[in-house]
């Protein structure tokens, strides 16, 4: 049985007091409530998050920027430690966001598919069982024979993207849809991702189309300045936000 429970959890973003209000803005510092920043350089961009998701939960992310959204995923994806609370997390996670991470830059694109399975937590056996896979759905061709430095910003994307979803995940973690890339490729990897969230055993998806929201989740979160305002079925929950914008 996968489970994500988060009991009471708070994140503290430490920043230096020296800071401008102004800078934190618009050096993108922290997405945080910064109302709540304290004086000794504490920005709590999570406040008090109860949430407990079994299998068969898909889950609804949405509300305004800088509302902790892509914050929360991090937490449960365990990249961002908690500062306070509880997390507990049962079952195999895949992540849909920050997929450059694992990477090499001097390494080719062969070499970065099998880094990046290490970082999946795939063993060497099943990384070489789907290899192949991989480099097919990313139709590099022979540019997975050079340096990932000499690609392009939609090259890179492919292949990030090809080898961060050939894992078979019981928790799907995702923030939006892939944008980047030719028409028919991103059409490709939609379609990928929507059989991903089907098969997970639980979805969470943060999304700013209320569409998405209510089309693929049975519940919903709207969060707002780091805290949870509403709760509850996808419709309702997206009713609500629209009505108080």
């Amino acid at each position: 049985m996968s489970h994500i429970i988060l009991k009471d959890v708070c994140l503290n973003y430490k920043v230096k007091k020296d800071i401008k209000f102004r800078d934190l803005i618009l050096g993108n510092r922290a997405e945080s409530n910064f109302s709540k920043m304290s004086g000794d350089g504490i920005i709590r961009a999570l406040n008090e998050i109860n949430l407990e998701l079994r299998d068969g939960d898909r889950l609804a992310i949405i509300g305004p920027n800088g509302a902790g959204k892509s914050s929360l995923l991090k937490v449960m994806s365990e990249i961002y430690p908690i500062s306070k609370g509880k997390i507990d997390v049962s079952g195999h996670v895949a992540t849909m966001f920050e997929m450059a991470t694992g990477f090499d830059m001097d390494a080719s694109g062969w070499e970065n598919i099998r880094l990046r399975g290490i970082m999946l937590g795939l063993k060497p056996k099943e990384i070489e069982s789907k290899v192949q896979e991989i480099a097919d759905f990313s139709e590099l061709g022979d540019y997975l024979d050079i340096p990932v430095k000499y690609y392009s910003s939609g090259m890179f994307v492919r292949l990030a993207f090809s080898v961060s979803t050939s894992v078979n995940p019981d928790i799907l973690l995702l923030d939006e849809v892939l944008a980047a890339g030719d028409a028919k490729f991103v059409d490709k990897a939609n379609k990928r991702v929507n059989e991903m969230m089907k098969s997970a055993k639980i979805l969470v998806l943060v999304t700013h189309s209320m569409e998405s929201a209510i089309k693929f989740c049975n519940k919903a979160i709207l969060l707002k300045k780091g805290e949870i305002l509403k709760m509850g079925e996808p419709k309702e929950v997206v009713d609500y936000y629209l009505n108080i914008n």
